[in-house]
């Protein structure tokens, strides 16, 4: 989905520009169409190519164009939510499995690489999680490292403060051979590898409608229709799915900042805490040598989707965590957002679609680990749709029901029904004349909720404030400058337009 002016700029935007694919015009067949270019959609694409199926990848924005030039791009198997939450909810079983397939996945990245011919700044590198400040015992982190050993992570071991330069810790666990990469450039390797394989990949199309059987159809809405024999939708979150799934996982937006410190100063590694909301860091630096400095990318202050519009004090929170660990710190030069799905047990739903025809997959719920649920799902998903076994395949079904995860569970959907409360309030502000420019607001209009955006030079837009998905009030994100819903995490562009999911059309216009 297309960037709109207004939207802050990740360091991968402004680094990599991936190249554009032409919009569908004509009707096509191929054995499977995947609705996607993010890492999830092209790695299933290339996964299947790579077994001689005739693949259609169709995407209403650029290439990479919605979360995935968003994240942070860490490749690892530390679970985002901790071996012994995985343990407790998956068993020892279930978290060996999720250990092994994010292992398998950062190894596929770099065969790919290898195989490819990618030059995307893929490097192996140790990752470094450290213990709660005042958890003087590392109690936490002593059982997040005999769980990981558990989970048949061999090369973790412990260390009383991380042996690099550059970082005040306290004792933390070192786990190696993790790894980094750009996520743009390895994308825009992944769509030349996959069109060298026959494959034919189109932006700029939206897909109106989506139905299984035999075969399937996937419309989109220049008129094109494409037929195929299996479907899968790697939308971020899926547009196929009403409700079922969406009470499974919920949208939260995790703040990122890319700070200039002198080239050299901070070792490469992975870097994680585990306060709550915990952070995340890791180095960039130009292969080319053109940049006389490192960037150092930190992220972190989470908050739900729509729940929240005080960006500018996460990110000022942020800078003043990094600055104290990383002193170095010279300057800000890059402040973006993304949103992650978290599912309510930890790990991805990946797998034939909830309540739809056997022929439909699905690939969410990234947990904060977009990149490497990203690959499994190419891999998961081809073993299904080629008809070959997985040892995943029950860890990841969208189906699942985790019985240690109800009070989460419950949680989560008492907040999300908590926001239709929201019909009945007054307006952000009474009139649109209270609106600054450049900004937005919900106003009440009679029993009408609209979405108000007053635009630089001071002209108005107004939409229904009412989701297309299922008819939350949208609340206005002034970082982003984009109409967010509290519920499932839909999101739509200052005037309006659908850029993510689960909704799937256009705030509505207003009528009398």
């Amino acid at each position: 989905m297309d960037e709109q002016a207004g939207q802050t700029t990740s360091l991968w935007m402004a680094t990599e520009d991936v190249s554009e694919a032409s919009v569908l015009t004509t009707s096509l067949t191929a054995d499977v169409c995947v609705i996607g270019g993010g890492i999830a959609g092209l790695s299933t694409a290339y996964c299947l190519a790579r077994e001689g199926r005739s693949v259609v990848v169709v995407d209403d924005g650029p290439i990479g164009g919605g979360m995935t030039q968003r994240t942070t791009a860490h490749l690892s198997n530390v679970i985002d939510d901790g071996y012994v939450e995985i343990e407790r909810l998956h068993g020892e079983e279930g978290a060996a499995l999720a250990a092994a397939s994010h292992t398998a996945a950062i190894d596929r990245i770099e065969r790919i690489i290898t195989d490819e011919r990618i030059s995307c700044d893929f490097e192996r590198l140790d990752g470094y999680l450290f213990a709660q400040p005042g958890d003087e015992g590392s109690l936490s982190l002593e059982r997040e490292l005999l769980a990981a050993q558990r989970a048949g992570l061999s090369n973790v071991e412990r260390h009383a403060r991380a042996p690099i330069s550059g970082l005040t810790s306290g004792p933390c666990v070192r786990f190696e051979r993790q790894a980094q990469f750009h996520p743009l450039e390895y994308l825009s390797g992944l769509m030349r590898a996959i069109e060298r394989r026959g494959g034919r990949i189109y932006t700029g199309t939206h897909v109106t409608k989506v139905e299984g059987g035999s075969p399937g159809r996937v419309e989109t809405e220049p008129g094109s229709v494409i037929t195929a024999r299996a479907i899968v939708v790697a939308t971020n979150t899926p547009i196929t799915d009403l409700v079922a799934l969406h009470t499974k996982q919920a949208p939260y937006t995790t703040y990122v900042i890319g700070a200039r410190v002198p080239r050299g100063s901070v070792a490469k590694a992975l870097y994680w805490d585990m306060e709550d909301p915990y952070h995340y860091v890791r180095l960039y630096s130009d292969a080319s040598g053109d940049r006389p400095y490192d960037v150092l990318i930190a992220g972190g202050e989470d908050h739900k989707t729509g729940q929240a519009d005080d960006g500018d004090v996460r990110y000022a929170r942020l800078e003043a965590w990094a600055q104290q660990r990383f002193p170095m710190i010279e300057e800000i030069v890059y402040r973006w957002s993304g949103q992650v799905m978290e599912p309510v047990d930890g790990l991805a739903f990946i797998g034939r679609d909830v309540g739809d025809s056997p022929n439909v997959y699905i690939a969410t719920g990234d947990s904060g680990m977009g990149m490497t649920h990203g690959t499994i799902a190419g891999m998961l998903l081809t073993d299904l749709i080629v008809g070959r076994e997985s040892p995943w395949t029950r860890l990841y079904d969208p189906s699942r029901k985790t019985l240690q995860a109800m009070d989460t569970y419950a949680q989560e959907n008492l907040n999300m029904a908590a926001q239709y409360a929201e019909w009945v309030t007054a307006g952000e502000v009474g009139s649109p004349d209270e609106i600054a420019r450049d900004s937005g607001a919900v106003i009440r209009r009679g029993l009408k909720k609209v979405a108000v955006y007053r635009g630089p030079e001071g002209d108005l837009h107004e939409r229904s404030a009412v989701c297309t998905h299922l008819g939350c009030i949208v609340a206005w994100n002034q970082t982003e400058k984009t109409w967010d819903c509290p519920c499932h995490g839909s999101r739509f562009d200052k005037t309006g337009k659908v850029m993510n999911g689960p909704a799937n059309s256009d705030l509505s216009p207003i009528t009398d």
